[in-house]
C-alpha cells in the first residue's frame, strides 16, 4: 500500500551558484558525510554540482511524500541518499525525519521507501513513493 509519493526538479545550476556562495556552510547544512563524500569522489569527471543536485531533489521529494516541508518535520541533512551494493540508490532517514516516517506507517506495518533519480543538464530529477509491508 503506498502511503506517500513526492517528486522533485532541481536546476543544477542553481546548486552550482550555491556551491560558489556558501561552499562548506551549504553543504553541511543540506547533505550527509557519505553524500558528500560521493560528490567529493565526482569532482574531477564534472559531476559534483549533478551528484549533490540529485541528492538536493530527492530529499525534497522525500519531504513531499512524508507529507512534511524542509524544517517543519525533518532538516535537509537528516534525509540522505546511499546505495545499495548493486549500486541502486536508497533513502536513509535519521532524527526527525525517520520519527516522521515512523508516524505516518500504521502500526504493526513497517515502512519502504524508493527512490528514483535522474539529470539531463541543467535538471536534475527524484521521485520518492513510501510503502508499507
Amino acid at each position: 500500500m503506498i502511503i506517500g509519493t513526492g517528486h522533485d526538479l532541481v536546476d543544477i545550476r542553481r546548486i552550482e551558484k550555491l556551491l560558489d556562495t556558501q561552499g562548506e556552510r551549504f553543504l553541511e547544512r543540506c547533505f550527509t558525510a557519505e553524500e558528500i563524500a560521493l560528490a567529493e569522489k565526482r569532482k574531477g569527471g564534472g559531476l559534483y554540482a549533478t551528484t549533490l543536485a540529485k541528492r538536493f531533489a530527492a530529499k525534497e521529494a522525500c519531504a513531499k511524500a512524508l507529507g512534511c516541508g524542509i524544517g517543519e518535520f525533518a532538516a535537509l541533512n537528516e534525509i540522505g541518499v546511499v546505495h545499495s551494493e548493486s549500486g541502486r540508490p536508497e533513502m536513509l532517514l535519521t532524527g526527525a525525519a525517520a520519527e516522521r516516517l515512523a508516524a505516518i506507517v500504521p502500526e504493526g506495518m513497517r515502512g519502504q521507501l524508493h527512490v528514483s533519480l535522474s539529470d539531463e543538464y541543467p535538471y536534475a530529477s527524484a521521485f520518492v513513493v513510501i510503502d508499507v509491508v
